[in-house]
């Protein structure tokens, strides 16, 4: 039998939704394409401008919180002319990374985090900051295009001087795909709503509270609506907007997200 029979499950990222759609149909399930977020780089203009005050700051510490903007910000260095003075600013200051995606970056250019997250999350790597004293010190916070209150708070709360460094923004989605989304939940018309990273979870919530729905919308998730998370740092998301039910794999792949729900459906049936 197949394991998604039935069931039909909403997929919030946009990135490889294509290939999600397939799985969740060969599972035997129906796949909803309903993008709750869209990606956009700042340009090119605005980056360079947080690469040379990057270079240019004496940075004593480094904050960086995603791979695809750590990246990003070398590349551009790099058609600036800068690459080796970005990669010598990285070895003058002390480093901290947030995920696996960002330390892996980091390590191609060489450069050894001397503070890393421990769950792979913004709270993880607030726990292992707190090792250190920030007080009258200069941070450079590199954003994943969305605010990091937990890490803005550390930062104020040591007393350290820091810059939000932003290679790229996220987008809020198309209205009308939200509406159809928060309608199908309420309505009772998807049994799962696959979440792929941080925004999609901010931006549902965030929809959700402006409609004057967002009760209505945690009690789903909470019942009949059963939250898919990539992985831990999107799990922590989830949590932070108030959905607390839901299912994550051990291992942080899309496709690995599916198969955890495939089973979480399985163990309920053989609970009945």
């Amino acid at each position: 039998m197949k394991r998604l029979t039935g069931k039909t499950i909403a997929l919030a990222g946009q990135r490889k939704s294509e290939e999600l759609s397939k799985l969740v149909e060969n599972l035997g399930g129906a796949a909803l394409i309903r993008p709750a977020q869209g990606t956009v780089f700042l340009d090119d203009t605005n980056v360079e401008k947080e690469i040379k005050a990057l270079i240019d700051g004496n940075f004593n510490w480094l904050i960086f919180t995603t791979g695809i903007g750590t990246d990003k910000l070398y590349q551009t260095a790099v058609n600036m002319g800068l690459g080796d003075r970005f990669i010598e600013a990285l070895n003058s200051a002390k480093i901290a990374a947030r995920g696996y995606k960002t330390v892996n970056v980091l390590k191609k250019l060489g450069i050894q985090p001397d503070v890393r997250d421990d769950d792979g999350s913004t709270a993880g790597l607030v726990r292992e900051l707190r090792a250190h004293s920030f007080s009258g010190l200069s941070v450079a916070l590199q954003l994943h295009g969305d605010p990091a209150p937990i890490l803005i708070e550390f930062l104020k709360e040591q007393g350290a001087d820091y810059r939000e460094i932003l290679p790229y923004q996220h987008i809020p989605p198309k209205p009308e795909v939200m509406e159809q989304l928060v309608s199908e939940i309420l309505d009772g018309k998807i049994d799962a709503v696959n979440f792929t990273s941080t925004p999609q979870a901010r931006f549902l919530m965030a929809y959700a509270k402006e409609k004057g729905v967002e009760k209505e919308v945690l009690h789903a998730f909470s019942t009949n609506v059963m939250a898919v998370s990539v992985g831990k740092v999107t799990a922590q998301a989830l949590r932070e907007v108030g959905i607390t039910r839901m299912v994550v794999p051990e291992e942080e792949r899309m496709g690995s997200a599916i198969i955890a729900l495939v089973n979480y459906y399985k163990q309920e049936e053989e609970n009945k």
